[in-house]
């Protein structure tokens, strides 16, 4: 029994290496580089003071706030800047602070969004770039190949990650070993570089040259990228095992490879130039490119997984459209593969890829999007922190908003030299949420000015006789006390009505699935032959009619004789028109219309038989 669960959590670490610590298991491609860039002269007291504040940001960030903190906030098991938005709006009181709440939410997962974009591109140019370190007559090749391992990486996304992510872990064990034995090797040839384990080296850099610390602090916060992945898997992997990972392997070994890059520059300086590929010896340079490559590959794999989770959960949450969602594998419910997401972002990586063209163009934009999008979720925590008036915890978050306030104010200057990219994408990403969100409560304004109320309609059907067709018929409906437009329709037309009516309507809760919940479906006789049925979702779920109403049927007896699979169904459909008079400028109108479209059509979305269901569609202004 206790060696099952040592062999369950050793997997479950194991697994964690290639999902979770994939993207900051690779930051050492480029993090010293472009932080050794900012040093301007390369000797002992810059190396040190920039290496020591490269460490600390590991341990301060990702140990301490990460693994300590964060880690242990979790929404019903699950965690990630989007489920901490959820858990505090089931927390606040209040639609001001609500409305905030979302806002944060949306800038954080905008910037996340971005980060998606900038993680594949900068980790494969990094890991392609070792090229030049065989043969400086191979430079030519770097972006080419570059281009074609991120093309691959997509067209993998496509037939999921199931088959093949079980080699992650272990792939990865191998990449932390490389990064730990290169490292040790050039710090047995200095052991002295073990001084900048002793954070009286970062501030002394500070002290004596506070400019050239600041601006560095832009370069350095590249050491803890995919910091928020630790969080975001939290549901998949569990705390213990994330946090054994870090602790016993993943920390380690980026210690020890950063002491080594700095042994080998304060040696030489011209290993500045790239200090990982500096401290491989020329017969494993090639060996090690190889399994770089196939380690940027996982950590591209796992970001964009990441991204396709964190559009599913925005979809849920009301922020974007429900996007046409595929599930890669039956066994894991998480591995899910969004076709549209997946070649748009596709599109974007390979031009910014072909427009930035180095790794070290790249760390300009990269420092700034991951410095927003921490210091998002440290805001969300100290507001869930006030909400639940917890004092240590308020002062704790709030230290640590500090920290990465002044990481974000180092990262802002690099807005001309590249920063300007994840800007563009998150702004670009937060006005679509913004629009589409107040696009559907335009829309819902509109509906209960046409539709009516279901007690009304029973009302009427009990003083009027209704023709009634045999059979069942399920008309779904966004709220169990509203007579959708489908119903309102046929009884406008006929009027005529099945024999029975079961209007199916779900809401989403602020958790990631509905089991939290004692009742997930409640069903109220209206008489007259009218049934509600109310179903409660988690926002990382999505309705399934034909199973709710098939375990439904088993649990309630007036529900008897119906069956799902003959029954028939029909769907309101609104069609939003540009409305000149709107709130609403006509700009972000045409922006939810666009996103209109884009959406999952709505009997595909519901997994309604096509051959059994009618769709009936009206104009609704904006």
């Amino acid at each position: 029994m206790n060696g099952g669960g040592r062999s369950g959590g050793l997997a479950l670490a194991v697994g964690a290496l290639g999902v979770v610590f994939g993207d900051i298991g690779t930051s050492p491609l480029y993090a010293m580089k472009s932080v050794l860039g900012e040093a301007g002269t390369i000797d002992r007291q810059s190396v040190y003071g920039l290496t020591s504040t490269v460490v600390w940001a590991l341990l301060l960030v990702v140990t301490a706030l990460y693994v300590g903190l964060l880690l242990r906030v979790d929404n019903e098991g699950e965690g990630g800047l989007l489920a901490l938005l959820a858990l505090l709006r089931r927390t606040t009181q209040g639609r001001r602070a609500a409305v905030i709440a979302v806002f944060v939410g949306m800038i954080g997962a905008a910037t996340f969004l971005g980060d998606s974009v900038i993680t594949p591109a900068i980790t494969v140019l990094s890991a392609s770039e070792g090229l030049t370190q065989a043969s400086t007559s191979l430079h030519v090749v770097v972006l080419p190949a570059a281009l074609l391992i991120i093309a691959g990486v997509f067209v993998l996304q496509r037939v999921g990650t199931g088959r093949i992510g079980r080699f992650y872990g272990p792939i990865m064990v191998v990449w932390f070993g490389v990064l730990a034995a290169g490292g040790l090797g050039s710090v047995l040839r200095d052991p002295g570089v073990f001084a900048v384990l002793s954070p009286h080296w970062a501030v002394l850099f500070a002290i004596h040259d506070p400019v050239r610390f600041f601006v560095a602090l832009g370069s350095v916060i590249l050491a803890v990228t995919g910091a928020e992945a630790l969080y975001a898997d939290l549901g998949h992997f569990g705390r213990p095992a994330i946090t054994r990972s870090w602790l016993l392997l993943v920390l380690p070994a980026l210690l020890v490879s950063y002491l080594g890059e700095a042994a080998e520059v304060v040696r030489d300086p011209s290993a500045a130039g790239n200090p990982f590929y500096a401290v491989v010896p020329s017969w494993a340079t090639i060996p090690v490119l190889v399994i770089a490559t196939a380690a940027t590959i996982i950590a591209s794999e796992a970001v964009i997984a990441g991204a396709f989770t964190v559009l599913h959960q925005a979809g849920g949450l009301g922020l974007l459209p429900v996007l046409r969602t595929r599930h890669t594998s039956s066994q894991r419910a998480g591995q899910i593969y969004l076709p549209a997401a997946n070649w748009a972002l596709a599109g974007v990586v390979l031009a910014v890829v072909l427009g930035f063209r180095s790794s070290e163009r790249l760390a300009a934009a990269y420092g700034l999007a991951v410095s927003v999008t921490i210091l998002t979720t440290v805001s969300l925590y100290v507001a869930l922190s006030r909400a639940r008036r917890s004092r240590w915890h308020q002062v704790a978050g709030a230290l640590f908003w500090l920290v990465m306030l002044a990481f974000f104010a180092a990262a802002v200057p690099k807005l001309i030299s590249g920063g300007w990219l994840p800007v563009l994408i998150g702004v670009a990403v937060f006005v679509t949420m913004w629009s589409w969100r107040s696009g559907q409560e335009r829309i819902s304004v509109a509906r209960r000015d046409e539709e009516r109320r279901v007690d009304d309609l029973v009302a009427e059907l009990a003083e009027h006789d209704v023709e009634r067709m045999r059979g069942d018929g399920v008309f779904l409906t966004y709220d169990p006390k509203i007579a959708p437009m489908a119903l309102r329709t046929m009884l406008e037309l006929g009027p005529v009505l099945p024999s029975r009516v079961v209007l199916l309507s779900w809401h989403v809760e602020d958790t990631p699935t509905a089991h939290a919940h004692e009742t997930r479906e409640r069903v109220d006789d209206l008489g007259c032959g009218v049934l509600v049925v109310d179903v409660t979702l988690g926002y990382r779920e999505r309705l399934d009619v034909i199973a709710v109403l098939d375990r439904v049927r088993r649990d309630d007896d007036r529900l008897d004789g119906l069956h799902p699979d003959k029954a028939r169904y029909f769907v309101s459909d609104p069609l939003p028109q540009l409305e000149r008079r709107s709130p609403m400028p006509r700009w972000r109108q045409r922006i939810y219309l666009l996103l209109d479209r884009l959406a999952t059509d709505r009997v595909e979305q519901l997994e309604l038989p096509r051959d059994r269901t009618i769709t009936v569609g009206r104009e609704l202004r904006l």
